[in-house]
């Protein structure tokens, strides 16, 4: 296998830096002094808020750390009681809800059979949206079985509640379908 310069610098400082880490630490000397002031010094001038992990029905205590309106950490609360300030991966990735450059901030419409994605207007998308649940409302609605007994509901509509949205939302969104009749609705946060 033949190395480049590159791969051999990578491997060389790869193997060093190891190597001197390995013999800080073998010869007793502790880092943890190290990592604590770099943790400082990243979030020492940031106003801290405290706030609640967005993913499942557990709540765990989350401290928000922003400096100029711009969020730069979110960690747990070490004062929550169930959690101790320890976060699930998904509750660890809070962060990248808010910073993420890949994060869409448009709407994105690719029509049946298009190879590439179209922007729409957010009340384009959001018409069309209401106008296929109608029609497929319209289409599938039952409103009594075959022995007579009433049941009004449509079972050609599946909604999903999204995990990240807070308790109100879920709230709405499930009076919403109840209202048209939805039977399947289910939580993120559950599955």
């Amino acid at each position: 296998m033949e190395m480049g310069r590159r791969e051999f610098l990578k491997v060389l400082g790869g193997t060093g830096g190891g190597t001197a880490l390995g013999g800080l630490v073998a010869s007793g000397v502790s880092l943890a002094p190290s990592v604590a002031r770099a943790q400082q010094l990243r979030i020492r001038d940031a106003k801290v808020t405290p706030s609640i992990c967005p993913y499942c029905a557990v709540g765990c205590a989350t401290l928000v750390h922003s400096i100029a309106g711009r969020i730069v950490s979110v960690e747990g609360d070490p004062r929550s009681p169930h959690s101790e300030g320890c976060l699930c991966p998904k509750g660890a990735a809070i962060f990248q809800l808010h910073v993420n450059p890949n994060r869409p901030t448009q709407v994105l419409h690719r029509a049946p059979g298009a190879t590439e994605w179209e922007v729409w207007g957010l009340e384009r998308a959001m018409d069309r949206v209401a106008e296929l649940v109608k029609k497929t409302r319209d289409e599938t609605f039952v409103e009594k079985i075959g022995n007579g007994k009433q049941v009004n509901h449509t079972t050609s509509i599946f909604a999903l509640g999204g995990a990240t949205l807070e308790i109100e939302f879920n709230h709405i969104h499930q009076k919403l379908m109840r209202g048209l009749g939805v039977v399947a609705i289910e939580n993120q946060a559950r599955i």
